[in-house]
């Protein structure tokens, strides 16, 4: 088993991470699942930019942890939750780092949503 490759956030790949303005709101139709003044801004590379939201401010009755798990070099280890609505999956529609790396250690204990799949929205 060879080891996993760590990479630094740097010029050709900058990382920012800054709270956000506003509150970020994350529906599913009608849902509420997500809402958050406490959300962070993070910003890697050309990516758009991604809303990270306290996992203590996202409804709990519409998680689920699933078995799915992807790694990226700049930020570790990615757990997943599929998001259960009315009977209806959305799988492995959330991601978190559980344990993110030190470079990116403010997303812990947040969670991202893909936004092709629920609607995340920044308010003023």
């Amino acid at each position: 088993m060879s080891e996993k490759q760590v990479l630094i956030p740097d010029a050709t790949h900058p990382i920012t991470i800054t709270p956000t303005q506003g509150r970020v709101v994350v529906t599913a139709g009608d849902r509420v699942l997500a809402d958050s003044s406490d959300a962070l801004t993070l910003r890697e590379s050309t990516y758009p930019p991604v809303q990270y939201v306290p996992i203590g401010d996202v409804d709990p009755a519409v998680l689920q942890r699933t078995d799915h798990a992807t790694y990226c070099p700049f930020k570790g280890d990615a757990g997943y939750y599929s998001v259960v609505l009315d009977g209806e999956t959305l799988d492995n529609a959330v991601w978190t780092y559980d344990e993110p790396y030190d470079a990116v250690a403010e997303i812990a204990g947040h969670v991202a949503f893909y936004p092709h799949l629920v609607e995340v929205q920044v308010r003023s």
